[in-house]
C-alpha cells in the first residue's frame, strides 16, 4: 500500500531552519505531484508548497523562505524551511496527487511531523 512518512520536524528558534523529508513507497513516485500542507492548532489545514516534474508553487506566506524539492531516484520529497517564524508552528503533512486527480485534491497523505518555532 501507499505510504508517506514525514520526518525532520522539531523545535527551533525564530529565524532558524529545518528540513522536512517525506519518504514515499507503494506508488510510482515520479508520476505523482507532491505537496506539503500544514495545520496549526485551531486552524484549518493549509497549502504550503507543491512540486510537479519541475514546476514548483508556494503559498504567499512561505514564498522566499521555503523550498520544495524532490528526488525521484529515491522517492523523496523535501521542504527546506528558512527564516522560520512562530506563525509557522504547525503539523506539516506530505501529500501525493495522481495525474488524473482533480487540481487541489490529493490521493495520499502522511501522518505529519510537528514543527514548533519559539519566539
Amino acid at each position: 500500500q501507499v505510504q508517506l512518512v514525514e520526518s525532520g520536524g522539531g523545535l527551533v528558534q525564530a529565524g532558524g531552519s529545518l528540513r522536512l523529508s517525506c519518504a514515499a513507497s507503494g506508488l510510482t513516485f515520479s508520476s505523482y505531484g507532491m505537496g506539503w500542507f500544514r495545520q496549526a492548532p485551531g486552524k484549518e489545514r493549509e497549502f504550503v508548497a507543491r512540486i510537479g516534474y519541475r514546476i514548483t508553487y508556494y503559498a504567499d506566506s512561505v514564498k522566499g523562505r521555503f523550498t520544495i524539492s524532490r528526488d525521484n531516484d529515491n522517492n523523496m520529497v523535501y521542504l527546506q524551511m528558512n527564516s522560520l517564524q512562530p506563525e509557522d508552528t504547525a503539523v506539516y503533512y506530505c501529500a501525493a496527487r495522481g495525474v488524473t486527480t482533480p487540481a487541489g485534491e490529493y490521493d495520499y497523505w502522511g501522518q505529519g511531523t510537528q514543527v514548533t518555532v519559539s519566539s
